[in-house]
């Protein structure tokens, strides 16, 4: 059986004789070639040759051409800022103005960087037929984010029917580029939106709901399964996901996979994920990864499961861990046998935490998977920085990102496990929950009185 056709009976709900594997394959398959991450964003034949060689060294049964979730904003007006080792990021907003205008524009296949991702995906397809094409595209919130900026929060309160409205616009936008994937040979559909996990349960049905299920019916009209991609600790949504239409809910770290999957199950969902991106791929050797690997596929089946990371795998994780993950896939028993010995080693670095106490300025920790890559990392990142903005030397904002050993051993010391949080002179306030402004401004004028 084709890998293609294991994930496709993923899908449909079937048994199948093996787990399905799905490296989100990003940034990271530069380094396989000896080049940056703009390069192959920008250059078709670039990006080509690297998912080959990834799909050579890998051995998926599906993965994407490309991750990027600013295609579809940087046609829309936002600027990006490009770097040599992550995915491009939004630096401005079009629509962060005192009025909230919904625009009209529409996605044409002779936009932006639409022409190369499409001749891509032929050309990896021809290559490539046995592999399960991913084709992701920027979920509906996200986008409205872009578009809009951190002023959408504050808009769920105060503009109800604006933020319903860019929804809707961005959901139709997006279906536009799912057509054209389709168009062009992708097999699923994923539309990945990190700041679901932001908003409450209540926000989800009343902002997201309806678009969603709109999008989802639509590549179901295509005869193309879905798949609903979330980062951070979407625990309080997986419900609401599940009751879009959706064939698959894929999820990070930040979530209980099992608990999910008891959810995912009653609504005949698949579930996918949660390899640890940073303390396993990033941080991991390859035999920390087969270990993880090993005991996701133990636990999960091999009914309604697709192993995978949590998101797109980060630019420096090395290739061997994900070539190490590829080989416990295929060879489950015989990599089990190897592992028979081993034990993970703990090389987190000793540190020496802030005295707060004895700060004479209020300082913002905001711990972040990296504001560069995870667009909730990234505007909760902007929200504290807003904040700090009018207060001067009183307050210092400073992110750590767990893509650092000194961070994640932070984390532990201070006693939280989830990204993207927000810790105000060493007291966690905000977790997977993006603040406004104001709250933030109020939370730091209380910790100067204390």
């Amino acid at each position: 059986m084709t890998g293609k056709q294991l994930i496709l009976d993923v899908l449909a709900g079937k048994e199948v004789e093996r787990c399905p594997w799905v490296p989100y394959t990003g940034s990271q398959i530069a380094n396989l070639k000896g080049y940056t991450a703009e390069e192959i964003f920008k250059d078709g034949d670039k990006l080509l040759e690297c998912l080959l060689e990834a799909a050579s060294q890998y051995t998926p049964d599906g993965m994407p051409p490309i991750f990027d979730l600013q295609v579809e904003a940087e046609i829309l007006g936002c600027d990006l800022t490009w770097y040599k080792n992550t995915p491009p990021t939004v630096c401005s907003h079009p629509l962060d103005g005192l009025t909230l205008e919904i625009p009209t524009q529409r996605l044409q296949k002779t936009d932006g960087r639409i022409p190369l991702i499409l001749d891509v995906m032929k050309r990896f397809k021809a290559a490539q037929p046995d592999i399960a094409m991913y084709g992701l595209v920027c979920g509906p919130f996200t986008l409205a984010s872009h578009l809009r900026g951190t002023n959408i929060f504050m808009d769920m309160y105060d503009n109800e029917e604006g933020v319903k409205a860019l929804v809707d616009y961005c959901a139709d936008v997006v279906a536009d580029l799912a057509k054209y994937y389709i168009e062009a040979g992708c097999d699923i559909i994923a539309a990945v939106d990190p700041l679901v996990s932001q908003i409450s349960p209540d926000m989800f049905n009343t902002f997201l709901k309806e678009p969603y299920t709109k999008l989802f019916d639509a590549i179901k009209a295509e005869n193309v399964p879905s798949c609903f991609f979330v980062c951070g600790d979407a625990t309080k949504n997986i419900e609401p996901m599940c009751e879009t239409g959706t064939q698959c809910i894929a999820i990070d770290e930040n979530v209980d996979i099992l608990a999910a999957k008891e959810v995912t199950d009653k609504y005949d969902v698949t579930i996918s994920g949660n390899l640890q991106l940073t303390v396993t791929m990033l941080l991991g050797t390859q035999q920390d990864n087969q270990k993880e690997a090993i005991e996701l596929m133990d636990k999960m089946g091999t009914k309604r499961f697709i192993l995978a990371p949590g998101c797109d795998v980060p630019f420096d994780a090395p290739a061997a861990n994900l070539i190490g993950v590829g080989q416990a896939v295929h060879n489950k028993e015989a990599v089990r046998k190897a592992l028979e010995n081993y034990v993970a080693q703990d090389n987190l670095p000793e540190i020496e935490m802030p005295d707060y106490a004895s700060l004479d300025y209020v300082l913002v920790e905001v711990v972040t998977i990296d504001s560069k890559t995870c667009a909730a990392c990234g505007y909760m990142t902007k929200a504290a920085n807003d904040a700090a903005a009018t207060m001067g030397d009183r307050v210092k904002v400073v992110e750590r990102s767990m893509m650092y050993p000194e961070n994640l051993a932070f984390m532990n010391k201070i006693g939280l496990k989830n990204a993207p949080s927000i810790v105000i002179n060493g007291e966690i306030k905000h977790i997977s929950l993006i603040p406004t402004v104001e709250d933030l401004r109020e939370e730091i004028a209380a910790a100067e009185q204390k």
